[in-house]
């Protein structure tokens, strides 16, 4: 790419993210103060309509959010990142989960073959370069797919704290909108959800992981310990790269 193209496409991105600036501070007015299903209702049926996916890891917390989607349209796109070296135990979860709350437009992506032929051709980056490995098997694959919506649902939620401490329920990040419609959720009111709404657990729970990502960077917690702490062990790294600024381009 030369300079000149270069150029353009920081202008562009700018441009991208200004006006998502000012769309994000138009949906804050009319929506501000609303959280779960009272924001996800007008932002699948209202704002987006079909112009709004959810991403999943279908973890330890998904099931709620996938849930209240659910109760809106259970057609919204769920975009599920298959990085390869995922738990067994998470794609039984993940057939599970989907036939019980009749999620019919589940969208499985993974990596690009010769990215990773060309950069983890031994499948071991996580050892060497566990940022790498996330930007090539999470990131990557995301940004490709998200370009055809207009807004993304997550589920993070202050209480997980680190970066998380301080978000908002709808972000303008990078040119995407996002909708956090748990971020003021507590772990009491998840549990609580899980169930009112008989919904099914994660099946490492009940064997210590309450966050759960690559069974390579993942480890059970001990009582007493951060619900992070599993992650990413030995590591500053608190988050994969999805959620953080600039990861469109990779920074």
């Amino acid at each position: 790419m030369n300079a000149s193209a270069s150029i353009q496409d920081a202008t562009g991105n700018q441009d991208q993210q200004r006006l998502c600036e000012e769309r994000v501070a138009k949906l804050a007015r009319a929506y501000g103060g609303l959280n779960g299903l009272d924001l996800l209702a007008p932002m699948i049926e209202k704002e987006f309509p079909g112009r709004i996916a959810l991403s999943s890891s279908f973890g330890t917390e998904a099931a709620v959010l996938l849930d209240l989607v659910a109760q809106v349209d259970p057609a919204t796109p769920v975009i599920f990142l298959d990085t390869g070296k995922l738990f067994e135990e998470t794609y039984n979860y993940l057939a599970l989960l989907s036939n019980h709350l009749g999620l019919t437009d589940v969208r499985t992506i993974s990596p690009d073959l010769v990215r990773l032929q060309g950069s983890d051709p031994n499948g071991n980056l996580w050892e060497s370069d566990p940022d790498a490995c996330c930007h090539i098997r999470k990131v990557e694959p995301l940004e490709r797919v998200l370009t055809n919506f207009d807004a993304w649902i997550t589920g993070r939620k202050q209480y997980h704290g680190d970066l998380r401490l301080n978000l908002e329920p709808i972000e303008a990040v990078d040119g995407f909108i996002k909708i956090n419609p748990l971020v003021n959720w507590s772990h009491e009111k998840i549990q609580t959800v899980f169930a009112e709404r008989k919904l099914p657990q994660h099946p490492l729970v009940a064997r210590g992981y309450p966050s759960i990502g690559c069974y390579h960077c993942t480890r059970e917690v001990a009582e007493g310990e951060d619900l992070r702490a599993g992650r990413w062990e030995g590591e500053e790294k608190t988050e994969c790269g999805i959620h953080r600024a600039s990861w469109v381009s990779g920074q």
